[in-house]
């Protein structure tokens, strides 16, 4: 048991040190699939779908002025969006986070998952780059 968990915790390292490594230029071209219904960066607003300033590290479903899903709000109950948590969600939104209401079927390629997280993690909260 004591084995099974530690292969666990190390693979879980092993997978969101990957994350990190994304191309952040290939990254925005990923972000161009996800543009039309979320904003990032400088004067960034919610439209479909919540600004994605500060996401990496941000809490899920807090996004002020944005209404979530139920679905999302549950989900988000003390959840913070990690990597891991957005290459899940984000390689497919509806099996992930069932009757939330992104209509969008998700990133299949683990190289774009992780270019748009990289992409993304570089925004604070205000918009600006880190």
């Amino acid at each position: 048991m004591k084995l099974s968990i530690a292969a666990g915790a190390a693979l879980l390292a092993l997978t969101t040190v990957a994350l990190a490594e994304g191309d952040v230029a290939k990254g925005e071209k990923v972000f161009k699939k996800c543009a039309a219904c979320h904003d990032v960066g400088a004067g960034a607003k919610n439209k479909v779908g919540p600004e994605m300033n500060g996401i990496v590290g941000r809490a899920v479903a807090s996004v002020e002025g944005f209404k979530y899903s139920p679905a999302m709000t549950e989900f988000g109950a003390g959840k913070v969006w990690d990597e891991a948590t957005l290459s899940g969600y984000l390689a497919d939104p509806k099996n992930f986070v069932p009757k939330n209401k992104m209509a969008f079927v998700g990133l299949k390629k683990e190289d774009e998952l992780k270019d748009v997280i990289a992409y993304l993690a570089q925004y604070n909260a205000d918009g600006s780059m880190k």
